[in-house]
């Protein structure tokens, strides 16, 4: 069998570079699979049987620009106008333990593939004929959207533990809704490992799987085995059905999906829980802010409220921002209410608030804390009122007694 030709194997630079490997290279893994299933291809990646030294020094006789971006793990990146190529030697496991490997460059193809995790990440596709090569039945895998693991499945996660994440999110990205009976119980049985894994390599697959079209089936394993303790804390015991909701709504309303706010709909309604798990989880601060403003518990306008009556979704977009009201709406607002509040977000500009502290003193109010209260007493008015222009402030300054409050 022949791989499709497509318009990435004719990125500008890549014959130049297959060239310079002196034709010994393959196309791997995922953009060979994702040719097959006619997905769009992404990242290309390239093995070869040449050591890492001798691919750079290849690559710069030819003025092709490389970067050691892992050389101790025999992976190199060429730099294309395209994009860039990353070139892996071939490789066999020396040891394992669940974390990381300690490898040895190969000559020897199927010795490289065997390393994989799945049979359909194990094909590989000469860049000249465009013949595909295929040690483990991949293909049959593809054709039917099979997720298995190569050889045993309990071995292969024994190797690398974060291969039961894995797992699933292949299983969600491939919208399957069966499992194959040998990785899933294997991925049962082992799911305990997942601890002693970092939090970040966890929750960077975590957010990969909520990031697929339809995590749902996925997401509702995990949950029915309990892999899912050893993930987080504690999920809302509804989790599986919010979720389910919040992808409905999603489809529906053709929305993108964004792992934030599926992550939201599976953590405890809780903020405090929730930010607890976000840290537990080792996400990025930026990460953990956006979950934060997601589950803010009152919705009440006050000036000193984070937040605002879901039935007024701007003023509680004024205070978060558009993304954060967005997803609240889609997270907690009712059916019939939600493509108002959608409505009214679309195309709205969040308005900046036009009064400062220099204008009350100048209207007479003392210098001080009074200042900002009186700042906050005027812009709660006006965010209640739906924020009117500046001339609606200046008249609203007016009508108060500055001198009075100083």
């Amino acid at each position: 069998m022949r791989m499709p030709p497509t318009d990435w194997a004719n990125r500008r630079g890549l014959a130049a570079l297959i060239a310079a490997l002196d034709q010994k290279a393959r196309f791997v893994g995922g953009a060979v699979r994702d040719t097959l299933l006619d997905r769009e291809v992404k990242d290309v990646d390239i093995a070869t049987p040449l050591l890492p030294d001798d691919v750079m020094e290849r690559l710069k006789a030819a003025s092709i620009k490389v970067v050691p971006t892992g050389i101790a793990h025999g992976t190199v990146t060429a730099v294309l106008p395209d994009g860039p190529v990353e070139i892996t030697t071939l490789r066999r496991d020396v040891s394992t333990d669940g974390r990381r490997a300690t490898v040895a460059f190969s000559d020897d193809w199927q010795e490289d593939a065997a390393r994989r995790d799945f049979t359909i990440n194990a094909l590989s596709a000469d860049p000249q004929t465009l013949e595909i090569f295929d040690y483990f039945d991949g293909l049959d895998d593809l054709e039917h959207l099979r997720i298995r693991f190569i050889g045993s499945a309990g071995e292969r996660i024994a190797e690398d533990h974060l291969r039961i994440m894995r797992y699933f999110r292949f299983l969600a990205r491939f919208g399957q809704q069966q499992v194959d009976e040998e990785a899933f119980n294997a991925c049962t049985a082992a799911a305990e490992k997942l601890e002693t894994l970092s939090r970040e390599r966890v929750a960077d697959e975590l957010l990969k799987l909520l990031s697929t079209t339809d995590p749902k089936f996925a997401i509702s394993k995990m949950q029915s085995t309990g892999i899912f303790d050893h993930i987080v804390e504690e999920i809302d015991e509804h989790a599986g059905d919010f979720l389910d909701q919040i992808v409905a709504r999603e489809e529906r309303l053709q929305i993108k999906p964004t792992a934030i706010r599926r992550l939201v709909a599976l953590l405890p309604k809780d903020a405090e829980k929730a930010s607890r798990i976000a840290k537990s989880l080792k996400l990025s601060k930026k990460m953990q802010r956006a979950i934060a403003e997601r589950h803010i518990p009152d919705f009440s306008v006050g000036a000193e409220k984070r937040g605002a009556n879901l039935a007024d979704i701007r003023a509680l977009a004024y205070r978060t921002h558009l993304g954060a009201a967005r997803d609240i709406a889609l997270l907690f607002a009712d059916d019939g209410a939600l493509p108002d509040l959608l409505a009214q977000l679309k195309d709205w500009q969040v308005p900046t608030f036009p009064l400062t502290g220099g204008y009350l003193i100048e209207r007479g109010l003392t210098p001080g804390p009074i200042v900002a209260q009186t700042l906050a007493k005027i812009e709660a008015a006006w965010i209640a009122q739906g924020f009117p222009d500046e001339t609606w402030i200046k008249k609203f300054v007016e009508e108060q007694d500055l001198t009075s409050q100083s």
